[in-house]
């Protein structure tokens, strides 16, 4: 059987990809760090939920906590490769995130 290896990754190539994987991580900060403010800013998602009940807010909370809770629960039962999916599941997800934060600065900061 013939072995195939890889290509060498050209300069061009290679500066291609770090400006790729600079912009996905500039987004992933920007998703989380605007998810974070719209949870906890005032009158935003959590002060949203205690507005209508305070035992509305506070069941918000606790399941928030069980359901962080079950996953580190359930670490040693997913293989190494199922969480490298999860996670990147989640790091292109909060770069969705950011970029849809980012358009909404863009369009309001242009108004």
């Amino acid at each position: 059987m013939d072995h195939v290896s890889p290509r060498p990754v050209g300069d061009t190539s290679a500066f291609f990809q770090a400006i790729a994987g600079t912009a996905v991580a500039a987004l992933v900060m920007f998703g989380v760090g605007g998810t974070a403010y719209n949870l906890f800013a005032p009158g935003k998602w959590l002060a949203q939920l205690f507005e209508r009940s305070l035992a509305g807010g506070i069941a918000a909370i606790l399941a928030l906590l069980i359901v962080g809770l079950c996953v580190k629960l359930t670490h040693d039962l997913i293989s190494t490769e199922g969480r490298n999916r999860y996670a990147e599941f989640f790091a292109y997800g909060f770069a969705a995130v950011g970029t849809a934060y980012a358009l909404q600065y863009l369009v309001k900061g242009a108004l």
